[in-house]
């Protein structure tokens, strides 16, 4: 799938994993008890700036912070985008 986007600079765009919908234990969690998913899917990568070559690349599974980002919705689907310094990990 081509999305039409391209991140500036060193941003990111990353598609969240889906949040759990049930506990360990079996037990289902409502829709409004779900927290936000802080692990992703990396979808599009900037081209990195003169002083920051970019380390993660399209396909790489990350973690975030819980706020990092600003959440958009692109072909009915949602994503994050956010600067690749608010990444913490690769998984």
């Amino acid at each position: 799938m081509a999305l039409n986007i391209k991140p500036l600079s060193d941003r990111v765009l990353i598609e969240p994993a889906a949040a759990e919908t049930k506990t360990a234990s079996g037990i289902y969690i409502p829709e409004t008890a779900k927290e936000k998913p802080q692990k992703g899917s990396v979808v599009a990568v900037g081209k990195g700036t003169k002083d920051h070559d970019m380390t993660v690349k399209v396909g790489d599974e990350v973690l975030y912070g819980k706020y990092a980002g600003t959440e958009l919705k692109l072909d009915g689907k949602d994503y994050l985008i956010m600067r690749e310094d608010d990444i913490l990990a690769i998984v």
